[in-house]
């Protein structure tokens, strides 16, 4: 069987402080009920700086420059122990600074939405014009900019979103249609958001694995924003938005939604497409959400610490043809959380883990390395939500204890040796998963490890739909180089065969 594998991962988050004063949904509802509350008055004091978000180790994990393993050599928490002089490149991807970010916006804006102030758009386009990956008529995008007057009037006059730097107003974004609600300026301000960061995800994508633009033939993005109309709210298509941005002149695409758990489906859903020949590569592709910013940032002021979730995230993965070489996705041993699962803890395990493993007669040992849902515990502890990864391994060790493969002694062994420490900003679809899957790929490649198992959860209820549960799960294993599967002999062939059976065969008879 020749599976599809994983030819690069690239991650980027955006370190975006005014997005939090003014586009998070815990600030925007706080200011609506509470204008005046204490919490309002003290965030901006818990404010990060753009440095010391560069230098945060987790956010330099995400990016590549440190493996997920270092985090256990630090004392937690790690808000308070910044490196030095961190590098805003990493292996992986980038941490672009804000106003850089919004340069962005514009830039993947077609529909003139976005406007930004003159002297604003003049100082962000010197920067990305030294952006080594924003093209030059990408960057050429960024025209003079707009009197601040105007904008203003926008804003006051015709319900545009103001865009915030250094809590001043340096741009807006227009609503886009003057009654329908999925088209207001709230909302076309969020998906810009997502479209810009996915686009920078598969800009780096390219990029850091030397992939030719057009070499991609199908894009699946797998955000959790949903862009459309008043008669088809969430039709998209982010996914071909995005391709355009980034060149991918030979490449079509479509949305796939599923809340935190979307983008482990969307891997399945790459592999399958490609195993079965329908295309050769395929970007699965995701950009941030700004609604989720400082969602826990009541707790984290009330503990007197920085707010952590300050940043956008943004991923892409490329799932190939076989070559032989990449790690591969074992499609035919997926997890799934089915309709009549359940939802009790030992159900979702087995569901997601140990079914899968059994129909391929592995062990819960036999896996190196679980990614789950990898949120960072330096935001989510504070927040009274526990260490999330950590939960999530010891459910999975209890059920080893249980099948007879480990020891009740071993628990904690199993937890660090398989386990990881979360380093994900908690943007819902963001940490699900997927955080490990560059990682992943280098140690297999490397002989660190052989098996991975990457493990998306979702709550379904959200939507208001059902009660459901929902989660799915997709094996990685190194590649034993490519196996010429047998081919069946063509009609001609036969004939050939025939004919030369019966020419040895009337040679026999001249004998006799």
């Amino acid at each position: 069987m020749s599976y599809s594998v994983i030819k690069g991962a690239s991650y980027i988050l955006v370190h975006a402080p005014d997005m939090v004063l003014h586009n998070g949904t815990t600030q925007t509802t706080e200011k609506t009920l509470n204008p005046n509350s204490e919490y309002l008055k003290e965030l901006p004091k818990h404010l990060r700086s753009y440095e010391d978000a560069v230098n945060y180790l987790p956010n330099q994990v995400y990016i590549g420059n440190h493996k997920p393993s270092e985090l256990k050599n630090i004392e937690f928490p790690w808000y308070d122990k910044l490196e030095k002089d961190a590098k805003r490149v990493g292996k992986f991807g980038e941490i672009m600074p804000e106003d850089e970010f919004i340069g962005l916006m514009k830039i993947v804006d077609v529909f003139d939405l976005v406007k930004l102030e003159k002297e604003f758009s003049n100082d962000v386009k010197s920067k990305l014009t030294s952006h080594p990956l924003i093209r030059d008529e990408l960057v050429a995008k960024l025209k003079e900019g707009e009197d601040i007057e105007s904008i203003e009037k926008a804003i006051n006059e015709q319900q545009a979103e103001a865009i915030m730097y250094n809590d001043r107003i340096v741009g807006c974004v227009k609503r886009a249609h003057d009654v329908d609600v999925n088209l207001s300026a709230h909302v076309m301000f969020e998906n810009l958001v997502s479209k810009a960061s996915a686009s920078l995800a598969a800009i780096h994508l390219l990029d850091k694995n030397n992939i030719a633009p057009e070499e991609i033939d199908y894009v699946l993005e797998c955000s959790e924003e949903a862009c459309g109309d008043m008669n088809q709210r969430g039709g998209g298509n982010f996914a071909k938005s995005i391709a355009e941005i980034a060149n991918l002149v030979n490449a079509t695409g479509a949305d796939l939604r599923g809340f935190c758990a979307a983008p482990t489906h969307t891997i399945i859903n790459a592999a399958s497409l490609v195993k079965a020949g329908t295309f050769k590569n395929v970007m699965v592709v995701a950009g941030g959400s700004t609604a989720k910013l400082g969602m826990n940032g009541k707790d984290h002021v009330k503990k007197g610490i920085p707010v952590l979730e300050d940043v956008v995230g943004g991923f892409a993965v490329l799932i190939s043809q076989n070559d032989g070489v990449s790690p591969i996705l074992r499609n035919d041993l997926i997890g799934k959380h089915t309709v009549g699962t359940g939802s009790s803890p030992q159900a979702v395990i087995t569901s997601l883990v140990t079914e899968p493993l059994d129909r391929g007669n592995l062990k819960i040992t036999d896996i190196d390395k679980y990614s789950v849902e990898m949120q960072n515990p330096d935001i989510t502890k504070p927040a009274g939500a526990g260490d999330v990864p950590t939960a999530n391994y010891k459910m999975i060790a209890a059920l080893g204890v249980k099948r007879g493969e480990l020891e009740r002694t071993q628990l904690n062994d199993f937890i660090v040796e398989h386990g990881m420490e979360g380093w994900a900003p908690t943007q819902g679809h963001i940490p699900s998963g997927v955080p490990y899957i560059g990682f992943a790929r280098d140690e297999i490649m490397s002989g660190e490890i052989n098996r991975a198992m990457i493990v998306g959860k979702g709550s379904l209820f959200l939507g208001r739909m059902t009660n459901l549960f929902d989660g799915v799960s997709i094996l990685i294993e190194k590649n034993e180089g490519l196996v010429e599967e047998s081919k069946g002999v063509s009609e001609v062939e036969v004939r050939n065969l025939v004919a030369e059976a019966m020419r040895e065969f009337a040679a026999h008879l001249l004998k006799d």
